[in-house]
């Protein structure tokens, strides 16, 4: 349109006019759809992209109005039923519109569209060109997002902290309050004991449950790196700061931000930390801009904060910022109780994801489960159950479907075994005699297998040393 079909470009200052030919595979390449239309609103070009986004060929849609595409929601609105009444004669141009068309299928397909009146010399309208970018991969991250984000909120729902001891109890009464209040939330417990549940249950739980839940682990950077990670920083700060980075404070803004084993963390990055608490707001690495942040903190650790403040190691203004409302997780071992529901929890989530039909633990595997200490806590029961799925090929996991420093405990004696305690630690190991062994028979109702997990053996080790001393392999 103009110059005779022509195309102007530039060249050191002097318009040179490009070839039709040139022209043509210029559209031809273009990723984007690119259609023009005529003063009528009749299309007058259709590039190759546009039969890939829309499945109408150039030969079906030269002649045909821009209607036939059913934009959802044109310039200003909804597509014009005539191109006068269409807003880009009154702007001239239209930049960034998200919409829908209609496929040739009869399927909605996102878009991003721009538009340009074409004008001669004279300032006459020629025509319109428009550029549709196809979105459907966007949208589809989006919806996937979107649906990760529900599900979040899901694994994050207080009722599925498994829990039916008194001690969870308690817990979950602190986690509700935690949840309707903007008090800064310390939670403390051992490694594995779910710490980053607690801390997203008061999440979804609140009234920021919408806006973003930010997980930062604090002892897995170096202190420059975590600078960055927390703060931000702009281009040229450092060596490789090639670019500006949002730091996961403003990232968090208007939700809540973790800080995971907030123990680990500097001198410097607890001074930084504290003004960002007292003030609400940071500064990104590299610049003197403040900016204001609308965040809630909830920081967990598996160290005793307070014994670090007494060595000097912790600032003990900023663990009295931390700690406002204290939520204290037990160790697996103090709320055996939860083991089964637990454990039935994890053979649930196991079936989903191997596509057994596993039912349950034997008793025998059971009272394992329930006599081990299980120092790395709930997430150590995780695993024991995932390697269970791995050698089970029966509907009940069994002893020996367990992982063998868990069925291999040293044995405690008769008596210690009946009265052990749950805080006990680790089992006094005995020499293994024949009327040790004999004792270890008779309470396990001449089990072999209950015997060798008891005492640290194999099965045939057992039966090794019953022939050995002449002990009958049946009960008497």
């Amino acid at each position: 349109m103009g110059n005779n079909g022509w195309v102007a470009k530039m060249d050191n200052h002097r318009p040179e006019l490009l070839s039709p030919d040139f022209a043509r595979l210029l559209l031809k390449s273009m990723a984007d759809g690119v259609f023009t239309l005529d003063t009528r609103g009749r299309i007058t070009s259709w590039n190759p992209s546009m039969e890939l986004i829309t499945g109408f060929t150039a030969k079906e849609a030269i002649g045909k109005p821009c209607t036939m595409l059913n934009f959802n929601r044109c310039f200003g609105g909804k597509c014009p039923a005539g191109i006068h009444e269409c807003e880009i004669f009154s702007h001239g141009s239209v930049d960034g519109k998200e919409c829908f068309l209609c496929h040739k299928s009869g399927n909605n397909i996102p878009v991003f569209k721009n538009a340009r009146l074409i004008k001669d010399h004279n300032g006459k309208v020629q025509g319109i060109v428009e550029t549709i970018t196809n979105l459907s991969e966007l949208y589809q991250a989006r919806l996937f997002a979107e649906a990760a984000g529900r599900r979040l909120g899901e694994i994050h729902r207080l009722d599925n902290i498994i829990g039916e001891s008194n001690v969870m109890h308690r817990v979950f009464s602190a986690i509700k309050a935690a949840a309707v209040s903007e008090a800064t939330i310390l939670v403390q417990g051992e490694s594995g004991t779910g710490k980053e549940l607690v801390a997203g249950a008061i999440h979804y739980n609140s009234s920021r449950a919408d806006k973003p839940f930010v997980t930062v682990n604090c002892s897995a950077l170096a202190e420059s790196l975590l600078e960055s990670e927390l703060f931000g920083h702009v281009k040229g700060a450092f060596t490789d700061a090639n670019r500006d980075r949002t730091g996961r404070f403003e990232e968090a803004d208007g939700g809540t931000l973790f800080l995971d084993e907030i123990g680990e963390i500097s001198p410097l990055i607890q001074v930084k930390l504290l003004r960002a608490i007292q003030e609400r707001e940071v500064e990104r690495v590299g610049e003197s801009k403040k900016r204001k942040i609308n965040i809630r903190i909830v920081t967990a650790s598996n160290r005793d904060l307070y014994e670090l403040v007494k060595r000097g190691e912790f600032r003990e203004d900023l663990y009295y910022r931390l700690k406002v409302f204290p939520i204290d997780i037990p160790p697996l071992c103090q709320r055996k109780v939860d083991i089964p529901p637990l454990a039935r929890h994890f053979i649930n989530i196991q079936n989903k994801k191997t596509g057994k039909q596993i039912s349950s633990l034997t008793q025998s595997a059971m009272r394992i489960l329930l006599d081990y200490n299980w120092p790395g806590n709930i997430r150590e029961l995780e695993n024991a159950i995932e390697h269970a799925f791995v050698l089970c090929t029966d509907e009940h996991i069994d002893i020996f479907d367990l992982p063998v420093e868990i069925r291999q405990m040293e044995y405690r004696g008769k008596a210690s075994y009946q009265s052990v305690h749950i805080h006990d630690s680790k089992p006094e190991k005995r020499k293994l005699t024949r009327e040790f062994l004999i004792d270890v028979l008779e309470d396990s109702d001449w089990n072999k297998a209950e015997v060798g997990r008891r005492v640290g053996l194999s099965r045939a080790s057992i039966w090794k040393y019953m022939k050995k001393w002449d002990i009958p392999m049946k009960k008497p």
